[in-house]
């Protein structure tokens, strides 16, 4: 367990020593990316990284298309994914959909999604900038998408964005998280999610706002978001992870970013945070081989490097 006060470590922390790493590059990681995939390409890029173990992954967003044509297919997307055999591991593969507003929902669920997160931005001037209203308004929405979630029957996770700072604003202080998650808790999510969505925060803050969170929702699983924008995002992985979270969010090669965040860069990359949980005595189910075999595919497909070290650097011990 991680060195700190008591205070600060989860009493809810997974006895199995097992650390689910949700894939994003699909959606997170494609939705800023210069480069606009055909749907197609896209399939492949998900069958990969099912193949490679990832169990759990977000792949389409159910947005305005005009502000991120990125993903602009995401229903005919998950038509190829729905396929019987196109996807081995269908079944037992949990698929996502970001969803933002009511009209987003229905979306969904009519695309077949298995659940899907929705994001509420903790700083009002972040808030307006990536979604149209400011945090209250981004509240009273998740508590429309939360009901109509639970009477679909569907999974929704919450994902508090500007969790640890703001672009615009600077500091998100402990006390305004503490509100923004008193009111989203009025409709209490099936997993809630902490998004450090500019790369601001270190270990301290981690354990600080896991633990403050925790308070707040004392069962409710928690998630982190991580990005590598001031090199911090691996660190604050195993700072979370030794906390006692359960899943974290990651992107094949470290693709991807907020397209409204000034700056933003890649978010923590698949495969390194595989290699860092395996040391740490982790397990996730992921091949981490194969992981990092995907990453030159990937550069091929988007034309461009990604930001990952650990496909170029290779496994440690070395294989072969």
């Amino acid at each position: 367990m991680l060195i700190g006060a008591d205070h600060d470590r989860n009493p809810m922390s997974n006895p199995l020593n097992s650390v689910q790493v949700i894939e994003v590059s699909a959606r997170d990681g494609l939705q800023s990316d210069p480069t606009l995939l055909s749907t197609s390409d896209k399939a492949a890029m998900i069958r990969r990284f099912v193949d490679v173990g990832v169990r759990r992954a977000e792949v389409v967003s159910f947005v305005n298309p005009q502000r991120v044509p990125q993903m602009a297919d995401a229903a005919d997307l998950m038509a190829i994914l729905n396929e019987p055999g196109f996807l081995e591991h269908r079944s037992t593969c949990s698929l996502a959909g970001l969803v933002l507003n009511a009209h987003g929902l229905d979306r969904a669920i009519a695309a077949g999604v298995d659940q899907i997160n929705v994001v509420v931005v903790c700083s009002d001037t972040f808030a307006t900038r990536n979604q149209g209203r400011d945090t209250a308004g981004l509240i009273a929405q998740w508590h429309e998408i939360a009901q109509g979630a639970r009477s679909a029957g569907l999974f929704a996770t919450l994902t508090l964005a500007a969790a640890f700072g703001c672009p615009y604003e600077g500091e998100v202080s402990a006390d305004r998280l503490r509100w923004v998650l008193d009111q989203v808790m009025q409709q209490p999510p099936d997993e809630l999610a902490l998004a450090d969505s500019i790369g601001a925060a270190v270990p301290t803050d981690v354990r600080q706002r896991l633990a403050l969170a925790r308070g707040v929702a004392p069962i409710t699983p928690l998630r982190c978001h991580f990005h590598n924008t001031r090199n911090t995002g691996m660190a604050n992985v195993a700072a979370a992870v030794e906390w006692g979270v359960g899943a974290i969010d990651a992107s094949i090669g470290g693709i991807g970013g907020c397209p409204f965040a000034p700056n933003a860069t890649g978010n923590v990359p698949t495969e390194d945070v595989v290699y860092l949980l395996h040391r740490m005595g982790f397990e996730t189910g992921i091949d981490l081989a194969a992981a990092c075999a995907m990453v030159p595919w990937l550069e091929i497909l988007l034309q461009h490097p990604v930001p990952g070290l650990l496909a170029r650097a290779g496994l440690f011990p070395a294989r072969g």
